[in-house]
C-alpha cells in the first residue's frame, strides 16, 4: 500500500478496489465486574469457583479481542472469511477462536468452516457472550459444552440471497474432536458428529412477531480404556459394573439431543420487545465418578492407571422471559434452569447404603436467575443479577438439604 501513489487516477482505483473486495474489522468487548456469595469457598457456574476464604470478589470475567478478515467478490457476496480471537483476563490469555471459511461462489448457498469454533449445537451455547443478557450460560451448557468451541470441520448450507426458497433455513453439519478445549489435544481417534438445523426469525404475523427454532444433535463418544464400564441398567438406582474384556477400545457414549424456540414480540415503536426462549436437551453422557463433564484427557486414577468410565442418562433445559421496560434501554430479564446428570436416581437415593457407586456429580441443580439490564449506548450496559440455586436433598454428606451457593453479579460491558 505504500507504494501506490494516490494522486494518480491508478492509485486511486487501485484503493478502491482494497475498499471493496478487502475487509478487515477488530471488535471486541470486556467484562469487568463485583460478585458476592451467600457462603465462603462456593462452587459455582457464576463465573467460576470461589477461593476458599472468599465470598466476594472483583475479576475481569472476559476480555475479547476479535480480527475479521473478508473478501468479497463483484457482486458484494463473501468468499473467504478468517476469524482470530483471544480471551485475556487476569488468570491469563488464551485462543477462542481460529477457524477459516470458504463460501462456494456459483450457488451461494454452501460454506465450508475448519479450525477451532463453536459447536453447532443449540441456541445458548452458540450467543455469544457479548449479546447475552444473562451474565453466564446456564449449568448445563456450561459442563456439556464446556468453552463451546472444538477443533473440526463443518459443512453449512445457507442460501444468501432473500429470493432463495429456503433463505430462513440454515443447516450446519461437522466432525469434531470431541473433547473441546478442556484438553491439549485429541486423545482418540473418535469424533465428534453435530448437526444443527434451524429456521432464521421470521415473521408470522401481521403484527411482526418473529418466531425462530432449531434441532440438534451430537453423535459421538469417547474410547474406553479399561474393561471395567459402569452403567445405568434395568432401572436401578445404582451403577451397574460391566467387566467384558472387549469393553476395552469399544467406544462409550456421548449423545445428545436438543430443540430450541425463540419467540420476540414487538411493543411498539420505541418501545423495544418481549421475548421468550426455551431449549431442551436429553441423552447419554460418558464421563468419571466425580464429575459429568467431557474428559480433557484420558481419566487415570490416583495411582496413575486408567481410570473407569461411567455412562449416565441425563436432561435439563431452560427458559427466558425478556422484557423490555419502557424503551430498549431498560430490562427485565428472568431465566429458570435445571441441570440433571443422572435422570435414573433421585433425591435420598443418592449416598444411599445401597448405591455405592453414586456421588454429588449424580446431584440434580436447579436455578433460577433474574436481573436488570441498563444499555446506556451501543458500546456499553450494566448487568444486576441474581443465581438462587438449588440442589436436591440427598443421603450424601454435606448434600442432605440445599447448600449455600447463590451469586448476586454486578458488571459492565464496554464494547467496541
Amino acid at each position: 500500500m505504500d507504494m501506490i501513489d494516490t494522486t494518480t487516477s491508478l492509485g486511486k482505483g487501485m484503493i478502491s478496489i482494497y475498499k471493496r473486495y478487502d475487509h478487515l474489522r477488530i471488535s471486541g468487548y470486556m467484562q469487568p465486574q463485583f460478585q458476592y456469595a451467600s457462603h465462603k469457598g462456593i462452587e459455582s457456574y457464576a463465573g467460576g469457583d470461589f477461593n476458599k476464604q472468599t465470598d466476594n470478589r472483583f475479576m475481569l470475567r472476559r476480555g475479547r479481542v476479535r480480527f475479521d478478515y473478508a473478501h468479497f467478490n463483484k457482486r458484494n457476496l463473501p468468499t473467504v472469511q478468517f476469524v482470530f480471537q483471544f480471551d485475556g483476563t487476569e488468570r491469563g490469555v488464551n485462543i477462542r477462536d481460529f477457524w477459516g471459511r470458504v463460501f462456494d461462489g456459483k450457488w451461494d448457498v454452501m460454506a465450508l468452516t475448519m479450525g477451532m469454533f463453536a459447536r453447532p449445537f443449540g441456541y445458548e451455547v452458540n450467543l455469544s457472550s457479548g449479546d447475552r443478557e444473562a451474565p453466564e450460560r446456564g449449568r448445563m451448557s456450561q459442563i456439556l459444552m464446556r468453552s463451546e468451541r472444538d477443533m473440526g470441520g463443518m459443512l453449512t448450507f445457507e442460501p444468501r440471497s432473500k429470493s432463495h426458497p429456503l433463505h430462513y433455513l440454515k443447516v450446519d453439519v461437522g466432525l469434531f474432536n470431541g473433547q473441546g478445549l478442556s484438553g491439549p489435544s485429541d486423545f482418540d481417534s473418535h469424533k465428534d458428529l453435530i448437526a444443527r438445523v434451524a429456521m432464521k426469525p421470521k415473521a408470522i404475523n401481521a403484527s411482526g412477531w418473529l418466531l425462530s427454532f432449531g434441532g440438534s444433535i451430537l453423535y459421538g463418544g469417547m474410547e474406553q480404556f479399561t474393561k471395567k464400564i459402569y452403567k445405568m441398567e434395568g432401572g436401578k438406582a445404582d451403577f451397574t459394573v460391566d467387566s467384558t474384556d472387549t469393553n476395552v477400545g469399544a467406544i462409550a457414549p456421548r449423545q445428545y439431543y436438543g430443540g430450541d424456540a425463540q419467540l420476540v414480540i414487538p411493543n411498539g415503536e420505541k418501545r423495544g420487545s418481549t421475548q421468550f426462549r426455551a431449549e431442551y436437551i436429553r441423552g447419554h453422557q460418558s464421563s468419571t465418578q466425580t464429575d459429568t463433564e467431557t474428559p480433557g484427557t484420558i481419566p487415570v486414577d490416583k495411582n496413575g492407571a486408567f481410570a473407569p468410565l461411567y455412562i449416565r442418562p441425563f436432561d435439563g433445559a431452560y427458559f427466558s422471559f425478556l422484557q423490555h421496560l419502557g424503551n430498549p434501554r431498560h430490562q427485565l430479564v428472568l431465566k429458570y434452569d435445571w441441570y440433571d446428570p443422572n435422570r435414573q436416581v433421585k433425591g435420598r437415593q443418592i449416598g444411599d447404603a445401597s448405591a455405592k457407586y453414586l456421588t454429588p456429580a449424580d446431584i440434580r441443580f436447579d436455578t433460577f436467575g433474574f436481573g436488570y439490564v441498563l444499555y446506556f449506548n451501543e458500546n456499553m450496559k450494566a448487568t444486576f443479577w441474581y443465581d438462587r440455586v438449588w440442589n436436591e436433598g440427598t443421603s450424601l454428606e454435606g448434600f442432605e438439604d440445599d447448600i449455600a451457593d447463590n451469586v448476586f453479579t454486578a458488571r459492565l460491558q464496554y464494547r467496541f
